[in-house]
């Protein structure tokens, strides 16, 4: 008989980890299920048995998280795991509080307890909050890293969207095919298509010890590439944080942007080139509280329009990267900003042309007004953002997400594509942080 009888709650992402490295084959505990928010479609699945281990032949059940005290009481729960991200501590404490007054005890899993150990060097680049700019750093040190003869891999936070959780074990994503192959959704594709892009390789899945070791095969240096602003999965031997000023002070609000602010060996503070100086200075106070030993470089970032003279004096329709703008907390992005920076006559409000799903995340996110988030987590949601794309009145739709979204849907306006990353002053820092981690 188990110690304790745990339940862990997440977003297919985490709790997944957490549970493959500590718990799968810990006799100790018996996990009696998980269960899912954030993300459409997750519980009433399994945690496939071939994922699960010897200890439970039968998978794990997923529920909803709504269902947490009742599932507590009905099974006699001991320990509650929190195991996903990007969440005020009001948020995180409001769950801790439901958890116990059921009876259970509320657990945080820290980074001793979670994190793999490579044979190679790894950098992690972790954020404070969703939408920091992650990602454009992570693909910098990648091209900075292979122009000096390094064999790099990247490792993406988990993003298995997909029903079918065992084909998702590991994936490696090297071309457009292997999209398709693993019907990755929008927001899989706006991580994986830049480095696919640029003639990369990111790895992904659910299993990340076996991504980890196969990773590690392609490469000399391993790059983490983090999501949702959690803590890598991956012990770093230089941790990069990206803070933003746009929202300047989360970097101490929010779980578990704080534990990568704290643990940091360099602090990006981002988009310092769009960003009021007082903000900045906000972030600039709190590395000297928390981490006055950190490296801080202010980063800038380059908004490049591809036919930049199609959106002067136009009707558009933004698109912006959808984490970044739902959960991220954030009411515009890129998109936005090449828009006014480019002239459009107006920004179209697509509310009142919403259908389907996309109506519930304009009520779910009620700071969303004169954008579209890039919402598409399966075909169905997919053809509901196409749909309501080309409902809008407007003349051109300015496309602030990291992907071709002409690959995944069919919009009958023209499409103006957005792209961003380091700009070349930040760059050059990045390159004397890649020359003293190689020293």
């Amino acid at each position: 008989m188990a110690d304790k009888k745990v339940i862990i709650i997440g977003a297919a992402g985490r709790d997944f980890h957490n549970f493959n490295v500590y718990f799968r084959d810990n006799d100790k505990y018996e996990v009696v299920a998980f269960t899912a928010t954030q993300i459409p479609d997750i519980y009433g699945r399994k945690y496939p048995p071939e994922l699960s281990g010897p200890l439970y032949p039968d998978g794990i059940p997923i529920y909803s998280e709504e269902d947490i005290s009742d599932l507590i009481k009905k099974h006699n729960i001991d320990m509650v795991v929190f195991a996903y991200s990007d969440l005020p501590y009001s948020y995180v404490m409001g769950r801790s509080a439901i958890v116990n007054a059921a009876g259970a005890d509320f657990v945080l899993m820290g980074p001793d307890s979670t994190m793999l150990k490579s044979t190679k060097p790894v950098i992690a680049v972790c954020a404070v909050r969703t939408g920091c700019g992650k990602s454009q750093v992570s693909r910098k040190l990648f091209e900075i890293l292979r122009k000096k003869g390094f064999r790099v891999a990247s490792i993406r936070h988990p993003m298995p969207y997909d029903k079918d959780l065992v084909m998702q074990t590991l994936q490696r994503f090297a071309s457009y095919d292997d999209l398709d192959r693993y019907n990755c959704t929008i927001e899989e594709r706006e991580e994986y298509e830049p480095y696919i892009d640029m003639g990369g390789v990111i790895f992904s899945g659910v299993d990340y010890e076996k991504i980890l070791r196969s990773a590690e095969k392609d490469a000399d240096v391993i790059i983490w590439d983090g999501g949702n602003n959690d803590f890598s999965f991956i012990k770093p031997d230089l941790l990069i944080t990206i803070a933003d000023p746009h929202r300047a002070g989360h970097e101490v609000l929010y779980y578990p942007g704080e534990v990568n602010f704290r643990s940091a060996d360099v602090i990006i503070i981002n988009k310092v080139n769009t960003a009021e100086r007082s903000d900045i200075d906000i972030i600039y106070k709190n590395i000297k509280e928390l981490n006055p030993n950190a490296r801080v470089i202010e980063g800038k970032s380059a908004i490049i329009a591809e036919n930049e003279e199609m959106i002067t004096g136009k009707r558009v329709l933004v698109i912006e990267d959808g984490p970044t703008v739902t959960h991220g907390g954030m009411k515009y992005g890129a998109g936005t900003v090449a828009a006014k920076r480019h002239n459009a006559k107006e920004i179209v409000d697509p509310r009142t042309y919403a259908v389907g799903s996309i109506v519930d995340t304009f009520k779910k996110f009620t700071h969303l007004t004169n954008i579209l988030p890039a919402m598409g987590y399966g075909k169905k949601q997919i053809k509901e953002l196409e749909q309501t794309i080309n409902n809008t009145d407007c003349d051109v739709v300015v496309s602030g997400t990291p992907i071709d979204i002409s690959r995944v849907l069919k919009p009958d306006k023209p499409v103006v594509r957005i792209r961003y990353s380091v700009a070349e002053e930040t760059a050059e820092e990045l390159k004397q942080i890649v020359d003293d981690f190689i020293k």
